[in-house]
């Protein structure tokens, strides 16, 4: 992996592995989600993390404490909805064991597939969609 810096960020790209750049604007959204996949060292691994943005085809996280690398495979669970996508990027907080990261949508069936993935109807209490994670 060689370390790019992309606005004053440190963050591990494999070389080769061309940039996409998105070209929709990110909608903020902080919402709870559960994370399956291997980490670097192949090890499987799940754990509850939160998005930070996200655009119709992928999504940044926050809260990840295994290290991953680009092209890794997760499937992120999102109440009873489950997503399979592929990193894009990292980018580990200084002074800290947390990554950022970001996915985007394996499959891009639909323009609005990452948007509609989080999508749900209004739920009665925070107790009951934390809960259906």
């Amino acid at each position: 992996m060689v370390p790019q810096t992309t606005y004053g960020l440190n963050r591990m790209a494999l070389p080769g592995v061309k940039e996409n750049r998105r070209r929709q604007d990110r909608l903020p959204a902080v919402l709870p989600v559960r994370v399956r996949g291997k980490d670097s060292s192949g090890a499987a691994f799940e754990e509850l993390a939160h998005t930070l943005d996200f655009t119709p085809g992928g999504v940044k996280l926050g809260a990840i404490h295994h290290e991953l690398k680009a092209l890794d495979r997760l499937t992120i669970c999102y109440r009873q909805r489950r997503m399979e996508f592929t990193v894009v990027w990292t980018k580990r907080l200084e002074g800290t064991k947390e990554y950022q990261i970001g996915v985007r949508a394996v499959s891009q069936e639909s323009e609005q597939h990452s948007l509609s993935f989080f999508a749900s109807p209004q739920v009665g209490t925070k107790a009951q969609s934390h809960a259906a994670l």
